[in-house]
């Protein structure tokens, strides 16, 4: 053995010898190397064993606060306010906000990431700016002096900094105030033994949070989901109506509000009332997990179609959502959060627990459409000053932002594919860098 350990070591001496070295991969191996490897390799000498790969770290996000949700976009990187929409809608919307910011206590702040305002001074810049829409400005005048009179903090997303729009509209349905065999999806009124409760009196670190649910004995209980109050009938003779057809109604629960058309031709308007206290989960999120709808081709309508195709599967999956919204009468238009009509087209719904009430803003989105293919496409930018009048169940975290298209048919499609990527800004009062530092 120890011989033909010899006569190896000495070829490869030989071969270094008329070769200086010998590279293997990307590591140069001298004689005194080669002879150690060699060695090493007759002498099957094991190696150290490898150092162990440490566990990876998993690092909690730090949650977004009203205080963080923001970030100062620093003035030469401002976007260019240039709105596509109409003057007339933009100043009814303005109009509304005036009107609500008047009944505010002056001294009130609103919380705008590290900037605090009191309702004087945002409706000060408010009635400033409903004075320029006099003048009828183009837009690019409007954008200059909007500018100029305010600072713009934008939205830090989600984690990767990303923001997701989405549509609302007031849809229609076919409804009756008496129960037939056409007509016969109950419509209820908020239960008398439901027990709202606002959790943010018990602890600061719940505040914002509600939840509800009902007595038993003395214990309080969560209030039945979507399936036993279909199974069950807990809720008979809390009817306020019947609708024609579930899914028309669960559609209008995911929108908050709703018009009957009734079989005498006049319409009567249905809103939130408030809701059962369970989870609101997505059945579009449902059919994705599930393979029933491809993700890139979920949107309300491709919902629709699946149900429509297996009506078998309407209770199961519409029962996913646990979550059950009761109604009431409505006079007059769609009301926002703030007890005023939202307007089409310039208001939006968003997280308030993050960002403030009734709060300017500007979005730069694409106008969605739906592509031959299914898919939700962009058709053209969509770049709006809006106001936060409104918010929803489902509209959670700062990357969240649900825009109104109003009613009808444009409207319902509209709203129906919105998956739209973009930027979401606030506007506040312009304040030099001077005071700032003070």
């Amino acid at each position: 053995m120890a011989g033909w350990m010899r006569m190896g070591l000495q070829l490869f001496a030989s071969v270094l010898r008329k070769a200086g070295a010998l590279t293997v991969g990307t590591v140069t191996l001298g004689a005194r190397t080669l002879g150690t490897v060699a060695l090493c390799a007759a002498a099957a000498c094991s190696r150290p064993p490898a150092a162990p790969v440490p566990e990876p770290i998993e690092v909690e996000p730090i949650p977004v606060t009203r205080e963080t949700a923001l970030r100062l976009v620093p003035r030469d990187q401002l976007p260019l306010l240039l709105d596509d929409g109409n003057w007339e809608s933009l100043r009814l919307a303005l109009d509304r906000n005036l009107r609500w910011l008047a009944r505010q206590k002056s001294d009130r702040v609103f919380v705008f990431g590290p900037r605090r305002v009191e309702a004087a001074e945002l409706r000060a810049a408010l009635t400033l700016m409903d004075s320029w829409l006099d003048g009828d400005p183009s837009p690019e005048e409007l954008a200059v002096r909007i500018a100029q009179a305010f600072d713009v903090l934008e939205s830090v997303g989600n984690a990767e900094g990303e923001m997701l729009f989405t549509g609302y509209y007031v849809p229609v349905i076919e409804g009756s105030l008496r129960r037939t065999s056409r007509f016969n999806v109950p419509i209820y009124s908020p239960p008398g033994d439901i027990i709202k409760v606002d959790l943010g009196l018990f602890s600061e670190q719940w505040k914002g949070m509600r939840t509800a649910g009902r007595l038993r004995g003395k214990t309080l209980v969560p209030y039945p989901d979507r399936g036993e109050i279909r199974r069950t009938g807990v809720l008979r003779g809390r009817e306020i109506a019947w609708a024609e057809d579930r899914v028309d109604l669960f559609f209008i629960e995911v929108q908050g509000s709703g018009v009957l058309r009734l079989p005498s031709g006049s319409e009567r308007r249905i809103g939130y009332a408030g809701a059962n206290g369970r989870e609101y989960r997505s059945i579009g999120r449902l059919l994705i997990d599930e393979g029933k709808i491809e993700r890139e081709k979920v949107s309300m309508q491709s919902i629709r179609s699946y149900l429509a195709e297996h009506p078998d599967d309407i209770d199961r999956v519409l029962d996913y959502n646990t979550s059950v919204v009761f109604f009431r009468w409505l006079d007059g238009p769609p009301l926002g959060n703030l007890g005023f009509p939202v307007t089409a087209g310039r208001s939006i719904a968003v997280d308030q627990k993050l960002f403030p009430s009734g709060a300017f803003g500007f979005v730069v989105t694409d106008l969605p459409a739906m592509g031959t293919d299914g898919r939700t496409v962009a058709e053209a930018p969509l770049t709006r000053f809006v106001f936060a009048q409104d918010r929803g169940g489902a509209i959670r975290g700062a990357n969240r932002a649900d825009f109104f298209w109003g009613r009808g048919a444009e409207a319902a499609e509209r709203a129906g594919v919105m998956k739209q990527g973009g930027r979401l800004f606030f506007l506040v009062p312009r304040v030099e860098e001077e005071e700032l530092e003070g």
